[in-house]
């Protein structure tokens, strides 16, 4: 009788939907369906500049992985960012570029000069953006999907682009290693 029901109690666990995380506040869907494909959640963490919690940065793939390579072989790709506070549209695209240029070789900053400079175009035609605003950053193809709350704003053409996106996060020297190791699952 006691094994019955402790078999009754395992199944009913086992059938209950996958609860969203919570990051920093922000609830996450565990899978989002992107080019027709289901990614899932591989990590989430807290982007912090200062003392100020800027966003939450959450990592979807095909599958889950636990370094950059891998990231990087995963397509299509969403890196998420949920605001935790306003923020000028140029600051957020100005700290894009910076990591960019921190996280990358002269030489690979320089090759995705001009993808970068259409990606601060797309940025700062958001304007303002407030606390709770959804960039989404997705790697489809070979193009860059750069949306705001859920509006496509722009698409960038090229894989060094992303690729460069995803080191500000993932690098062996990220902009915040605690960030990277969240995103990367750990």
């Amino acid at each position: 009788m006691r094994r019955n029901f402790l078999m009754v109690c395992l199944s009913m666990l086992l059938t209950l939907p996958a609860l969203a995380a919570e990051v920093g506040g922000v609830k996450l869907d565990d899978k989002v369906s992107l080019s027709g494909k289901e990614l899932v959640l591989n990590g989430a963490g807290i982007r912090s500049k200062f003392v100020f919690k800027v966003y939450v940065a959450s990592l979807y793939l095909p599958a889950k992985v636990g370094d950059l390579a891998g990231v990087l072989a995963a397509n299509p790709r969403r890196v998420q960012l949920n605001l935790l506070r306003d923020l000028p549209a140029d600051d957020l695209a100005g700290a894009l570029v910076d990591g960019i240029k921190e996280t990358s070789t002269s030489e690979q900053a320089a090759a995705v000069k001009p993808q970068t400079d259409q990606l601060l175009s797309i940025m700062k035609s958001v304007g303002q953006a407030k606390t709770g605003d959804i960039v989404t950053m997705d790697f489809v193809g070979a193009e860059t999907l750069v949306a705001f709350n859920g509006q496509t704003k722009g698409k960038i053409a090229g894989e060094p682009l992303n690729a460069a996106l995803m080191r500000i996060w993932l690098a062996d020297k990220p902009v915040q290693a605690d960030l990277r190791k969240a995103m990367l699952g750990g």
